[in-house]
């Protein structure tokens, strides 16, 4: 009798101690909660990628290539991508002062990106779709965006004007949020100008849109800019994300039902 008593005790603190063990104090509760942001996914797959496919735009080329700190759907056809999508969050908001890289094709197309060769002597800017500005937190994702997959070709004047100022505002708009997601990419057309060996297509247009998280509410802006130089402001080229998608061909969030432009962003 003694020794089944002392074997029912050892079993019973076994099992306390295991029930125990499967508990989520308090206190475990808010330290989850404070590390899940508002798009960061649980990264169970094997990409890398930091944010949620729940916000990721649709792609019309079936080709969408997952780099640790951005995604984009490559457009062979254009030699470009169609979109590039990543998350800004506030903490990101450094400047890391690292050296300069070259640009290199982007191992992780499949069907080849362009080479940077086809921008020499074009005229024409490699136009970065994910700004290097923008991942300047760490020199891994600095590097990353020097791929040939993030870059499109831009008049001078208005990647270091008009575009420029957007991205400044969306560096803004992260620290003002904490997180925010931008999708950027051209507007690409048949009828478009091409550069190089390989007919890089030149957008007449330029797209950037950036959803933000208020509370349990998204909300968005969406932009469309001329290729060219322009002193206007940035919110005469606010337009509605619809008048994008129809140009594009592209849903961009197809898990959020009826956004639309906030006016208040």
């Amino acid at each position: 009798m003694k020794n089944a008593l002392i074997c029912f005790l050892a079993a019973f603190m076994a099992f306390s101690c295991k029930k125990e063990n499967n508990v989520i104090h308090t206190d475990d509760k808010e330290e989850i909660g404070q590390k899940q942001s508002s798009f960061v996914s649980d990264q169970s797959n094997n990409t890398g990628s930091l944010y949620s496919v729940s916000y990721e735009p649709t792609s019309t080329t079936n080709q969408i290539v997952k780099h640790k700190y951005y995604t984009l759907s490559y457009n062979e056809k254009f030699e470009q991508a169609e979109w590039v999508a990543y998350e800004l969050k506030k903490e990101y908001l450094k400047n890391g002062n690292f050296k300069r890289p070259y640009f290199i094709e982007d191992p992780k197309v499949t069907t080849g990106s362009a080479d940077w060769r086809n921008y020499k002597k074009s005229g024409y800017d490699k136009g970065h779709l994910c700004p290097a500005g923008d991942m300047e937190f760490s020199e891994e994702a600095y590097n990353d965006t020097f791929y040939t997959s993030n870059i499109s070709p831009q008049k001078h004047d208005f990647n270091s004007g008009i575009w420029n100022r957007i991205e400044q505002k969306t560096r803004y708009w992260a620290g003002k949020y904490n997180d925010i997601y931008v999708v950027t990419g051209g507007v690409l057309k048949d009828t478009d100008k091409k550069i190089g060996t390989e007919k890089v297509s030149v957008p007449k247009y330029f797209y950037k849109i950036v959803l933000a998280k208020s509370g349990k509410e998204h909300k968005a802006i969406a932009f469309l800019v001329p290729n060219k130089d322009s002193d206007k402001s940035i919110y005469d080229f606010v337009v509605p994300i619809e008048t994008v998608e129809k140009m594009t061909g592209i849903d961009f969030f197809p898990n959020l039902k009826n956004l639309k432009n906030s006016k208040d962003f």
